[in-house]
């Protein structure tokens, strides 16, 4: 198996990008949570929760290959739910959420980029699948069955 392009070309606008919302949501909830946590616990610790979901998709893009693609996978599904609940929620219920988070109204403070950037890494990782060599000599099917038959 050899790794995928997935951190190269426009894969590198979308590390960048989740790099820098990682360092911006870490620092807002780390300043608010040591500031004013009282005021609004919910939404500075969904802040921070947005924070390491931004840092490890970051790290799923930069090691690519199999597990770097499916880390990035895993957070971007998370990161897309998130901003939906969160965005819906924070317009319905407004009284639950006194201060935004990053994902608030669908990410209104942050330009809706919070909203877009999981679709687009949706479709960088569609649009770029998973290059694989053949397989190791008895890693095959039928080398497998047979050694389950032993």
């Amino acid at each position: 198996m050899t790794r995928s392009a997935i951190n190269t070309g426009a894969g590198r606008v979308l590390l960048f990008l989740y790099a820098l919302f990682a360092l911006a949501a870490g620092a807002r909830a780390s300043v608010q949570i040591a500031t004013k946590f009282d005021e609004a616990p919910v939404a500075y610790l969904l802040s921070a929760f947005a924070a390491v979901v931004y840092l490890v998709a970051t790290v799923g893009f930069v090691r690519g290959g199999y597990h770097g693609r499916r880390l990035a996978l895993v957070c971007l599904l998370i990161e897309l739910a998130g901003v939906l609940a969160v965005g819906t929620l924070s317009l319905v219920l407004t009284s639950a959420f006194p201060d935004e988070t990053v994902w608030s109204q669908y990410g209104r403070g942050y330009g809706f980029i919070p909203l877009g950037l999981p679709v687009l890494g949706l479709l960088w990782l569609r649009a770029h699948p998973e290059k694989r060599d053949a397989p190791p000599a008895g890693d095959t099917a039928e080398g497998a069955d047979a050694a389950e038959d032993r």
